[in-house]
């Protein structure tokens, strides 16, 4: 069972991660343009989840942000809301520290909204780390990204069913799934499904494979040329141009090699993307 201890966390095991109560988190983040410099100017929070400090390893232009859940894993009926707004001119980049961790449910769903908002000539760059769906989950996942006419958004999502280290696949549970991008009000992408133990055997889901990875990307047209990079970098990576989306998308069973996979892609496409180098979060290395 999880307990609260004396910094607030919930403590649980990994074999039993049982919860009686829930939690709504909620963060709102809001950056701004301050000469060269993006500053992070609006940082609410509610809940076990925040943003400690803005980081600039790649100088002022760019804000990097590390979301932090401290708790380290989401049970049955807790609720993590994320927002963040990028005004006019800003390039924000936010991360996570580690994988998400959804436990198996408890009698209720958990749920996780993120709500993404670009200016005009700003850039969100979404990247966290792998998310761990536990065998027996119910989660539903909500991902809302609204961009302003010459705005760039890059995201990316790497989704374990069960924990392969351990032996355990999801033979149970289910993992709802929302992603909607609009430009100027005008949808460019709509994506919804739901994943079950029969989803993840099926030919027509996912082939028996445990892992699936996407990494979607809006701002100039990827050349042919560039997405035969990205296609490279991975045997089991698959791309393509669809109208104002760029989309690479991994299937397999491995999450770190799904992981480094996007990384890679991420790589190849930010030049081009954003006229930045790549320069991963070292939170990624620890």
């Amino acid at each position: 069972m999880h307990r609260a201890n004396s910094s607030g966390m919930r403590d649980c095991t990994a074999d039993d991660p049982q919860s009686t109560t829930s939690w709504h988190a909620s963060l709102h983040l809001g950056f701004a343009r301050d000469g060269a410099c993006t500053r992070l100017v609006r940082r609410e929070h509610r809940g076990p989840l925040r943003v400690q400090k803005a980081l600039y390893p790649e100088g002022p232009g760019a804000c990097h942000v590390i979301v932090v859940h401290p708790p380290g894993g989401i049970v049955g009926g807790d609720r993590l809301d994320i927002a963040l707004d990028a005004q006019e001119g800003c390039h924000v980049l936010a991360t996570s520290p580690g994988a998400a961790k959804w436990y198996r449910a408890n009698g209720r769903m958990a749920r996780q909204d993120v709500r993404l908002v670009a200016a005009a000539g700003a850039a969100i760059e979404w990247l966290p780390q792998e998310t761990i769906f536990y065998d027996g989950a119910d989660v539903a996942l909500a991902h809302d990204v609204d961009l302003a006419p010459g705005a760039v958004y890059v995201g990316s999502e790497v989704l374990c069913f069960g924990r392969q280290a351990s032996g355990e696949r999801f033979t149970h549970g289910r993992v709802v799934q929302r992603t909607r991008i609009r430009i100027a009000g005008r949808p460019v992408w709509w994506e919804q499904g739901a994943v079950t133990a029969e989803t993840l055997a099926s030919p027509l889901g996912m082939q028996g494979c445990s892992v699936c990875a996407t990494l979607l990307a809006i701002g100039k047209p990827v050349p042919a040329a560039l997405q035969n990079v990205v296609r490279s970098v991975d045997p089991d990576l698959a791309v393509s141009q669809v109208k104002q989306v760029f989309v690479a998308r991994f299937l397999g069973d491995d999450g770190e090699r799904a992981r480094a996979a996007l990384a890679l892609a991420w790589q190849a496409l930010r030049p081009h993307l954003l006229d930045r180098p790549a320069t991963p979060p070292r939170i990624w290395n620890t």
